[in-house]
């Protein structure tokens, strides 16, 4: 699945060394409510299981790779999770690495993702958690037409502080 120079794929065992970096980065865990270290055995077993069908699985994640002139770099990953084959629906997270932030990547991997959601799997919506001060994050969804429908006071703990966190979807427009 690729987008201009942007592209998806399934994580692959070479993958671990990169996700082990991504998962342990503290500064990313208040994002995702992680609280304690991911293994290098962790993340090769859930590559390894990985092939499971995404509704079984309730949940995929995708490497977002940057076609380079010589070669490609992963650059990111991107989620579907709590996948729910009844309503059709399924939450997003997206994850690029910092170096590589600012130059429309997430932007582009999301749009290769909703078209694989909705146009492929056939989901009827997409939903995404933003903290309320994550402008960035909050401007990438509402670009791609994510509209906030829901405001969760004093949801997240960081820092000391209470946090404010917006639920945001996006329902396909039935043609």
């Amino acid at each position: 699945m690729n987008k201009g120079n942007i592209f998806l794929r399934a994580p692959e065992p070479q993958d671990v060394d990169f996700l082990y970096l991504l998962e342990n980065d503290q500064k990313l865990w208040p994002l995702s409510n992680v609280t304690v270290p991911f293994s290098r055995f962790d993340l090769e077993q859930y590559i390894m299981l990985a092939d499971k069908d995404i509704f079984t699985a309730k949940q995929a994640r995708f490497i977002i790779e940057l076609k380079e002139t010589d070669r490609n770099s992963t650059i990111g990953t991107i989620d579907l999770f709590d996948v729910e084959p009844k309503h059709l629906r399924a939450g997003i997270g997206i994850t690029i690495i910092e170096e590589k932030r600012g130059f429309g990547f997430a932007g582009a991997a999301l749009d290769i993702l909703i078209d694989y959601s909705f146009n492929l799997l056939g989901l009827h919506q997409l939903y995404c958690n933003v903290e309320k001060d994550n402008l960035i994050s909050l401007k990438l969804f509402k670009d791609k037409g994510f509209v906030v429908s829901g405001e969760k006071k004093e949801w997240n703990k960081r820092n000391n502080k209470w946090v404010d966190e917006l639920f945001l979807q996006l329902i396909k427009k039935e043609v």
